[in-house]
């Protein structure tokens, strides 16, 4: 008689752990519910650690901002009803930035009623539009293959977040069933046929330039996209999600589209003949507008084909494998590409003019252009920024060079209020031994601002800056600059240093311009959570943003 293996049964909400261990996961951020408690259970005997956040958007902006970081999917999870739709906006965040993201949301028995309809919202249809994948795991031998699957999908380009539904009884059950071990992936390089034809539209170009998009800041096509602008000398520009994939230092290097037309940088954009797009897409704001009188060419570099827009519609794809495309087409056109550069050269000493312009200034309350000088001044190359929402993110992208990818942590996709803390303390706790700061303005803050406490009981070594005008300053000049009155939009702050204090961080408040960076300086140096509050005058929006702009002329 043959041997026959009995297998142990496995309650499910174990090998949901399991799965998650074998995956990689190293963390789950999580707000637990009652729904929750088995694989609370199941998670305090393995090797996951929990960290325990103070909101579900703070959990789930931390864990995206993990699958940004590393490129594996960052895992949260909540309760069901007010929990799991407190997800929604960090689902958006992950699924329109390119973030892999998994989110575990508990739900009542399937198998019978336990308290009628008490909480229960059909969540997995709600996040079926803001997903790539939403499911409830109806039985205990089907975790595996969906956890195996989540992890496929949410990492595969385009990556994104993913939602998996986990009924209470269900998590409790016994099952049979195994872990399924993940592999590796590998995408196929654009064909020789395709590269060819890039090479020859690149080398018959009058005024190439160079964009980096989103995309090459996910999967460290950093040498290789150095290495080409290198060989062939044309001069490169980036999208505000596509900063420091190569150095902003470099002589080739024309500055951000923080804007999507009218910068001193769209007078080198509009003069081009062919842009050949690296990893931009039409999710992130345009940063620059194609015309249709295809006067303009553009390849698009990319590991997906190109999603067809009104302002985007290329005449040649290049889809495969991002870095190792852009290394094979290196060596087809086989080094300079010549054409007349000195206009570029004036482009972008204009543009540097113009965007060191009052790095100096000593007015108080503090001015944009000196807040992002003084920044750049106590950061080193790979040190990070995390910047929230609001008008003060145009500045940065425009005036703050990036010398590493994903040191500039910004969301120029769903441009929500709130990340800017969640994802700068995920930066913390990833990259101990770097200075990591916190870019908020005074409303965006408020947003998520209860996770000062999470930062402090994690021991995080981290500084906020909190950008302070008592209003929603964004809002407040575009309803300027539209000829509306100033109404509606401005609110009284808490004290943000005893606010900080009361949290266990340390909470230092400006007064003079001269002393932001010697308290840039202690704090780093201190080590710890501290928060500085900072009095911004956005006065400069108008003159500059708006007047100075509007009056340029692009040089002939």
């Amino acid at each position: 008689m043959a041997d026959t293996q009995t297998l142990t049964p496995t309650k499910a909400s174990d090998l949901l752990v399991a799965a998650l261990e074998a995956e990689g996961v190293e963390y789950i951020f999580a707000v637990p519910g009652e729904e929750n408690l088995d694989v609370l259970e199941s998670l305090r005997t393995s090797s996951i650690e929990l960290v325990l956040t103070r909101h579900e958007q703070g959990a789930a902006f931390m864990a995206a901002t993990y699958g940004r970081l590393t490129g594996k999917a960052g895992v949260c999870m909540a309760t069901l009803g007010p929990g799991a739709t407190n997800f929604a906006t960090p689902a958006a965040y992950a699924h329109l930035g390119g973030m892999p993201l998994i989110m575990i949301t508990g739900q009542k028995p399937i198998k019978k009623s336990k308290q009628g309809q008490f909480q229960i919202v059909d969540v997995v249809g709600l996040f079926d539009p803001i997903c790539k994948m939403s499911k409830q795991i109806v039985h205990g031998n089907t975790i595996p293959s969906l956890i195996r699957e989540a992890f496929r999908i949410a990492e595969e380009e385009r990556p994104g977040a993913v939602l998996l539904e986990l009924p209470e009884d269900i998590a409790a059950e016994e099952t049979d069933a195994t872990v399924l071990q993940p592999h590796p992936r590998h995408y196929a390089v654009a064909s020789d046929e395709v590269l060819n034809q890039a090479a020859e539209m690149i080398r018959a170009a009058k005024m190439p330039l160079l964009l980096l998009g989103a995309g090459a800041n996910r999967k460290d096509a950093r040498s290789a996209l150095s290495d080409f602008a290198d060989a062939t000398q044309i001069p490169f520009f980036n999208t505000q999600m596509g900063k420091g994939v190569i150095d902003e230092r470099s002589d080739l290097f024309l500055g951000t589209a923080a804007l999507s037309d009218g910068d001193y940088l769209h007078c080198a954009i509009d003069r081009a003949d062919l842009i050949i797009n690296v990893g931009h897409d039409v999710v992130e704001k345009p940063p620059f507008f194609m015309e249709e009188d295809g006067r303009q060419k553009v390849i698009h570099v990319n590991y997906k084909a190109a999603q067809v827009d009104q302002v985007y519609f290329p005449q040649l794809e290049v889809v495969g494998d991002l870095a190792k495309s852009i290394t094979r087409l290196n060596t087809i056109i086989g080094g300079k590409v010549e054409f007349d550069r000195d206009y570029f050269e004036r482009i972008k000493q204009e543009t540097e003019k113009h965007t060191s312009e009052g790095s100096d200034d000593p007015r108080f309350p503090i001015i944009p252009q000196r807040l992002v000088a003084d920044t750049r001044k106590v950061m080193d190359d790979c040190d990070i920024i995390a910047l929230d929402n609001g008008i003060y993110k145009i500045w940065y992208a425009r005036n703050y060079k990036a010398y590493q990818p994903n040191t500039v942590l910004l969301d120029n996709a769903l441009a929500t209020m709130g990340a800017g803390l969640p994802s700068a303390m995920m930066a913390a706790k990833l990259h101990p031994k770097r200075r990591v700061m916190a870019i908020c303005g005074d409303g965006g803050f408020m947003m998520n601002s209860q996770e000062i406490e999470t930062a402090v009981r994690l021991g995080l070594n981290l500084v906020v800056t909190v950008l302070n005008d008592s209003s929603y300053g964004m809002i407040r000049w575009k309803q300027s600059h539209a000829g509306f009155d100033d109404w509606g939009l401005e609110f009284n702050n808490p004290d943000f240093v005893q606010y900080a204090n009361s949290y266990g961080a340390t909470g230092h408040r400006v007064t003079r311009t001269e002393d932001l960076v010697p308290t840039f300086e202690a704090a780093f140096n201190a080590g710890g959570v501290h928060l500085i509050d900072v009095p911004v005058d956005y006065s400069e929006n108008q003159r500059v943003l708006i007047e100075e702009l509007a009056a340029k002329a692009c040089l002939i």
